[in-house]
């Protein structure tokens, strides 16, 4: 039997003017509602697409011209959460067509981690933020904007390049994976204020990482060739589970969809990799862009009929795609 070739954009978004940093879809669940796509690029504009019509409905320019690194919706509210090079998050109102700032938190550090948000509804969003030492991250409540905890590790492991919150079940404290500039990995307790454990996981700084808490297993990437799974044992104890090695070396972004059944890596090489999350099989490379990949996304279940997926590159270029939609 022949091997089907890999499938082609389902349609592309053009006119950022600018490398495409950061993508977050907002698919509304309420009836009627269209979904959009939010992008943050190198000149600090966010573009909010339709989906529907494929173009730019809203230009929001909040960042001074400094690059965005990434946005982030509320799903209580019409809110987004942006954070750029000018070392400021912005929090924005887009109810009923406005573009505004409402809020904005200084930040301490102009480095290339994106925040991580824990929204736990209407109770508390966490907001981890890297903190004014390089090697440090803090936590904010983001309702009061008041710090909850700083998390600073005893040994040098350089600046944090990728964080991510996560709760383990309601009611338990919420933990901390960040990946740093020394290629380890480490778990935080954000109550005990301390490092549950680390894993030596790359020779190169860790530059993404994606988390699935059911199975309690990560994925990480670097400017190597390696992708790196890893487990999360009972003892909260990281240990390396598998490394895949790819042809041409380095890994922007990683992301784990949604159903827990796909992983789509952006490559430095202008590809998008993509693979069966249960076995790490891989299923396509996925060619179009022609300058390196900066990140990917999925759609959430509120998007209808299909999921989709969407690739920023710094061909200043997003291509969305209806890829392994089968149940």
């Amino acid at each position: 039997m022949m091997t089907l070739p890999p499938p082609e954009p389902l349609f592309v978004l053009r006119g950022t003017a600018s490398p495409v940093n950061t993508l977050k879809f907002h698919c509304k669940t309420s009836c009627g509602a269209e979904p959009f796509l939010f992008s943050g690029s190198g000149n600090g504009i966010i573009h909010t697409w339709s989906l529907t019509t494929r173009r730019p409905v809203a230009e929001l320019n909040g960042h001074q011209g400094k690059s965005v690194l990434w946005v982030q919706t509320l799903w209580d509210n019409d809110s987004l959460i942006s954070q750029g090079r000018d070392l400021r998050l912005c929090l924005w109102d887009l109810a009923e067509g406005r573009c505004a700032v409402t809020d904005i938190i200084e930040a301490g550090n102009v480095g290339f981690c994106q925040c991580s948000l824990l929204d736990r509804g209407s109770s508390q969003k966490l907001l981890a933020v890297p903190g004014s030492c390089s090697d440090e991250v803090q936590i904010l409540d983001l309702a009061t904007k008041m710090k909850v905890c700083s998390l600073k590790p005893s040994l040098k492991l350089g600046m944090p390049m990728c964080i991510r919150l996560w709760q383990p079940d309601f009611g338990l404290d919420p933990l901390l994976l960040a990946g740093y500039e020394n290629g380890s990995l480490t778990l935080w307790s954000l109550s005990e204020r301390r490092q549950l454990c680390s894993l030596s996981c790359h020779n190169e700084p860790v530059l993404s990482l994606d988390f699935d808490s059911e199975k309690l297993q990560g994925v990480s990437g670097a400017p190597d060739k390696a992708i790196k799974i890893w487990k999360l044992d009972g003892q909260h104890c990281l240990k390396l589970k598998n490394s895949f090695d790819l042809v041409n070396p380095g890994i922007s972004h990683l992301c784990i969809r949604e159903d827990k059944k796909i992983l789509a890596a952006a490559g430095w090489d202008h590809r998008i990799r993509i693979f069966g999350w249960k076995k790490m099989n891989p299923l396509a490379v996925l060619r179009f862009h022609t300058e390196s990949m900066h990140c990917v996304t999925f759609s959430d279940h509120g998007m209808s009929p299909d999921r989709l997926m969407a690739a920023g590159s710094k061909d200043q270029r997003i291509s969305v795609w209806s890829i392994y939609n089968q149940k």
